[in-house]
């Protein structure tokens, strides 16, 4: 018996290898050699045009903390992805639990909202260009109905920085909307009912009950908008180009842009992508550190 125990483990071992050897294989190719060759080549200063590169130790990573618009560009990625991902998380729940309740053509409104997520950052910002200008944008005929004068979204980096922010998350509002509504349609009513029933406001309702029940998912949507916001690149190399100003637009994804195919600085350019790398990791690490910690 035990031998044909250990016989069924091990082949039950093997069949676990082989369905997960083409993912692995897959994931060691594109993910992870590249990883490991960005790591390596932030050590050289290297011309993307130049088949030659210098090795260079630390310097680039000096330069990079020692460089006046590293703050500038940090502070612009810290608050680009805050903004973009409070409202992100916040306006989708709002959303799906309005389009949650019995509403006439609320199928429509649902595919409305979840559309511009399938749209291309790219034709979204180029959308966005138009609704933005100071000039006659729609935000600026608007405002001149109520006598106000349109900020210069083009000329302020403050302003700038909102305007891609607005953007992006209008265009992910979907995403966080349709994970939203699928985990309400998954909840129990009977604590709803039975908090209901004890005399429970609605709001009460909302935020010991319902709430609660979201955690998870609202755990798993704050990694990967994370993710997505940090990354963004389509929205402001459209609209901004990381201005006005120098950089104010510019984010440490832009960044990396910026260096190794317009200033051609390849290592440059690695040494912040490996930067960017550490710190989703380590706020991916304390997010899942903190939801361990709340579960137990």
């Amino acid at each position: 018996m035990r031998k044909k125990a250990q016989s069924r483990k091990h082949q039950e071992w093997w069949l676990a290898g082989l369905l997960l050897a083409p993912n692995l294989i897959l994931l060691a190719i594109f993910t992870y050699r590249p990883l490991i060759d960005n790591i390596r080549l932030s050590f050289f200063n290297w011309n993307i045009s130049s088949p030659q590169s210098t090795f260079v130790g630390l310097q680039n990573y000096i330069e990079w903390f020692t460089r006046d618009d590293t703050k500038t560009i940090v502070s612009n990625t810290v608050i680009f992805t805050f903004f973009a991902v409070i409202g992100s998380l916040v306006l989708g729940l709002a959303l799906a639990l309005l389009l949650n309740q019995k509403l006439k053509g609320r199928n429509f409104t649902r595919s409305v909202v979840f559309a511009p997520f399938a749209i291309s950052g790219a034709a979204i910002g180029i959308a966005f260009q138009f609704i933005f200008d100071p000039n006659f944008g729609l935000i600026q005929d608007m405002l001149r109905w109520v006598g106000l004068d349109s900020p210069n979204f083009y000329a302020v980096p403050g302003w700038a920085l909102f305007m891609v922010t607005f953007t992006f998350v209008w265009k992910n509002l979907g995403y966080t909307f349709v994970i939203y509504l699928a985990a309400l349609q998954g909840l129990s009513k009977d604590l709803d009912e039975a908090a209901a029933i004890d005399g429970a406001s609605t709001w009460t309702r909302f935020r010991r009950v319902t709430l609660p029940q979201l955690r998870p998912t609202t755990f798993f949507l704050s990694i990967t908008v994370t993710l997505n916001s940090v990354q963004v690149f389509d929205i402001i190399n459209v609209m901004t180009r990381g201005g006005p100003q120098g950089n104010g637009t510019t984010t440490l994804v832009f960044q990396i842009y910026q260096e190794t195919f317009v200033n051609f600085r390849a290592g440059y350019g690695a040494t912040a992508a490996t930067i960017m790398f550490l710190i989703l990791l380590v706020i991916t690490l304390i997010q899942v550190r903190v939801m361990d910690k709340r579960e137990k």
